[in-house]
């Protein structure tokens, strides 16, 4: 518990500043955790294969690039640049078929995590350029649902969700849901906005509340798919950034839909 709280503790401390801040040392720390997070993706299936690794490394970065200077929520993706990426693993695919170091399996792998990564990561870095309360907002659901979902799981949690996270439970679902909706929308109507719609900013945060649980037990899924326990160890106690960023990958990504009602 004491490593878990003092590596919380160090990531705020650096983290916090910098998305006060904003401009380039907000793109920089952006930045770093999205190129942690596809590293922790690209472990799981291509290892050794360094050739493949770095070019889908560049890639990655290219497309990062093309889709946060779209400063839109509207055209997350350049499909210029996409269509180039899609050449690059194809091809990657047609010269390595012979020892099947990248088969057409890991080609498609490959293109799915990094459309999926480069949209979620996108999508944070141009809500915090919207507006700085708007993102914590966001962060706000994520972090409050994933509190209090643990805490009353712990103290009350009888019927189990399934078996993706076995210590997951209703009781502690409809907590999390409950109280990260209350502390959310107290905070938008105090900080933000106190006269938008006070049912559609309800049903608002509590759609996104349930769609950050949905990110949690689908990265748990990929988790026990590939029998490990974390993505990585870079925060102890608490795992890799994937772990961290589970349920606000989907809440930036369900977002999109909302951000003309709540901006």
């Amino acid at each position: 518990m004491k490593k878990r709280i003092f590596s919380a503790i160090i990531a705020l401390v650096i983290s916090l500043p910098l998305v006060y801040v904003g401009g380039i040392p907000f793109y920089v720390l952006a930045l770093l955790l999205s190129l942690i997070a596809y590293k922790e993706i690209l472990d799981l299936i291509i290892k050794n294969d360094y050739w493949t690794r770095l070019v889908s490394f560049i890639c990655f970065l290219f497309l990062l690039g093309t889709s946060i200077t779209q400063n839109s929520l509207d055209h997350l993706i350049d499909f210029k640049v996409l269509g180039i990426i899609l050449l690059i693993y194809g091809s990657l695919a047609l010269i390595k078929h012979r020892n099947q170091e990248f088969n057409v399996e890991k080609c498609f792998y490959l293109i799915g995590v990094t459309i999926f990564l480069v949209s979620a990561f996108s999508c944070l870095i141009i809500l915090r350029n919207i507006s700085l309360y708007y993102f914590v907002y966001i962060f706000l659901i994520s972090i409050m649902t994933d509190t209090f979902a643990h805490s009353i799981g712990t103290l009350f949690g009888k019927n189990k969700i399934n078996e993706i996270s076995p210590n997951k439970s209703w009781e502690g679902c409809l907590g999390g849901t409950f109280f990260g909706t209350l502390i959310s929308v107290l905070f938008y109507l105090i900080i933000i906005n106190q006269d938008i719609d006070i049912f559609l900013l309800i049903f608002i945060t509590i759609f996104l509340s349930i769609v950050g649980q949905l990110g949690d037990l689908f990265f748990s899924l990929i988790k026990r798919h590939y029998n490990i326990k974390d993505f990585s160890n870079i925060m102890p106690g608490h795992g890799g950034i994937l772990d961290r960023f589970d349920s606000i990958i989907f809440i930036a990504l369900a977002s999109i839909y909302f951000i003309n009602f709540l901006v």
